[in-house]
């Protein structure tokens, strides 16, 4: 599975789960609650970088295990949450409304 495919595929599911639509700009999906970037290994540290500014919840979602654990690493000690591709949080976001 490419890199292109396992992030769609992530993003679809996540936004069926959360009841609401992929972003066309910005981050991969957003709720009045919170926003999330889908992100794969090589490119965590520009979801990071997508996620400033949002005054809510924000988690970078790993779309896969390698992926989930480099986001672990890269958002130690910061505001932004971690889940994995099933939409499982791993690290709770700690950033307020």
């Amino acid at each position: 599975m490419t890199e292109n495919r396992s992030h769609k595929v992530t993003v679809n599911r996540l936004s069926k789960n959360l009841g609401t639509e992929p972003q066309e700009e910005g981050v991969d999906i957003q709720t009045n609650n919170l926003a999330i970037e889908v992100e794969p290994e090589r490119t965590i540290n520009q979801g990071i970088r997508q996620l400033q500014g949002y005054k809510k919840p924000v988690y970078i979602a790993g779309v896969n295990t390698k992926a989930v654990e480099k986001a672990l690493e890269a958002t130690k000690g910061t505001t932004i949450g971690v889940m994995d591709n099933q939409g499982n949080i791993i690290k709770r976001s700690t950033r307020k409304r």
